[in-house]
């Protein structure tokens, strides 16, 4: 569960970039947070991932206070989550297979347990023929797959997506949205951050829209999928 209480984030020029955020996501939840840019929503994850600290409130990630939480323990606490990117941050001297397990080797995982574990993933995420590939000989919706295979392959229960399909086209787009969504129906919470209307509205689901740094709206949506 993610709970966000009272939370409020002004930088060190004035700008208020949270005002009194209230969110409780539970677990196994796919939920969209929307926002024009300037609304918040960067910040947010920020938060999340503990790249930032809120100026006041609560942030409590599976009952991790994370304001509380030890300097040290902030690298143990980010590997818990799955964090995918718009840009993909793919290591661009390693083909899939590497790409994809060094997020095991990190963790200290056998070689064994890498050799049994990435198959199995880069088969989830559609790429299992093409694990030699170099990330530049791959499109733009193979390398995301990649990086979501990156971010799956140590189990995590948290799945944080920003701008996820940001830097795709249509198709791109609406495949790689059709993974999150089977990655949540496996069990993962998944959260997408997202200024893609398009996007929301094919999808549907829970809807968080963001506004000046408040939350404008919180509501359950119909996708364009659910009058098919």
């Amino acid at each position: 569960m993610i709970e966000i209480l009272d939370v409020c984030k002004t930088y060190g020029t004035g700008n208020r970039a949270l005002r009194d955020i209230n969110i409780t996501i539970e677990d196994g939840e796919f939920v969209f947070i929307m926002g024009r840019s300037g609304s918040g929503k960067t910040t947010l994850l920020r938060l999340l991932v503990k790249e930032e600290e809120p100026t006041s409130g609560e942030i409590i990630v599976n009952d991790r206070e994370l304001r509380c939480m030890p300097r040290r323990h902030i690298p143990r606490y980010r590997r818990s989550l799955g964090i995918v990117f718009q840009d993909f941050r793919l290591l661009k001297d390693r083909n899939v297979f590497e790409n994809v397990a060094f997020a095991q080797r990190v963790v200290g995982a056998s070689s064994r347990a890498i050799r049994e574990s990435v198959p199995e993933m880069l088969k989830l995420v559609g790429l299992s023929a093409k694990y030699k590939s170099l990330p530049q000989h791959l499109s733009g919706g193979e390398q995301q797959r990649v990086a979501i295979a990156r971010a799956l392959i140590n189990r995590p229960e948290v799945l944080l997506a920003d701008e996820p399909t940001g830097n795709l086209d249509y198709q791109n787009a609406v495949e790689i949205m059709d993974l999150l969504w089977d990655i949540n129906q496996m069990g993962t919470t998944v959260v997408v951050v997202t200024h893609s209307q398009e996007m929301v509205d094919l999808m549907g689901g829970r809807v968080i829209t963001l506004d000046k740094g408040q939350v404008l709206s919180d509501e359950i949506r119909d996708g364009f999928r659910d009058e098919d």
